[in-house]
């Protein structure tokens, strides 16, 4: 039996951050998993093209000693989507994410969906990248954190290439892989029907938390909990 079939659990998780943040959004969720006995390791991205994270999401998947349950959050799904045919992969866990199929962009995914709070709080900048103004991450990001955590954020942005909106994915590994997926009910950034409906396509079993976009942060016990019963 291959890895990405096995039933038995794993115990390596690698967790992937989307767009408009960095890793430091999974800090509450990694010693809850920790203390479940699991080895973590998260990735990086430099947002710079969805190639480049996936490739650095590979090289993470690859320094592991054994399968992985890969985590995506936001746009993070789209890189574990590519990342995840990695034969090491197991499973998948989409956390408020997109999961796109082969040959669709991120954008391509929303079309069926009204448009979002946050797109107007988009700011471009002059070489592609983009930033999500501070209105944005206060009202449609996180708008369920402290005062203080917000402007942590808002300090923390790192600025996002515009193109990952646009990349086709090439295969989509949620079709040989198990997955589950956590639906923020209270997203603003991407609509809580079309969490419903990605996760329902991908067969996942879903979690439906009252909760922003960034569910790991303002809720992490429950976000833990989908991981381990993913990994077990």
């Amino acid at each position: 039996m291959s890895q990405s079939n096995s039933a038995d659990p794993v115990k390596n998780v690698v967790l992937v951050h989307g767009a408009f943040a960095d890793a430091s959004g999974w800090n509450r969720v990694i010693p809850l998993l920790q203390a479940k006995g699991l080895h973590v390791a998260v990735v990086q991205n430099p947002l710079t093209s969805l190639a480049d994270d996936v490739a650095l999401t590979k090289r993470v998947i690859a320094a592991q000693d054994g399968p992985v349950v890969l985590v995506g959050h936001s746009y993070g799904g789209a890189v574990i989507t590519e990342a995840g045919n990695d034969p090491k992969v197991a499973r998948l866990v989409y956390v408020a994410a997109f999961a796109p199929d082969a040959g669709q962009t991120l954008v391509d995914t929303t079309k069926d969906f009204p448009t979002m709070p946050y797109v107007p709080e988009v700011v471009p900048q002059p070489d592609g990248f983009l930033m999500l103004s501070a209105k944005g991450m206060n009202e449609d990001f996180c708008q369920d954190l402290s005062a203080e955590e917000r402007q942590i954020m808002i300090a923390a942005q790192p600025l996002t290439a515009g193109s990952i909106f646009a990349t086709k994915i090439t295969t989509a590994a949620w079709r040989t892989k198990p997955s589950w997926y956590v639906v923020a009910s209270n997203d603003r950034m991407i609509s809580p029907d079309q969490e419903k409906s990605m996760a329902k396509r991908i067969n996942a079993t879903t979690t439906i938390m009252s909760s922003s976009h960034v569910a790991m942060q303002s809720h992490p016990d429950e976000v833990a909990e989908v991981i381990t019963q993913a990994a077990a």
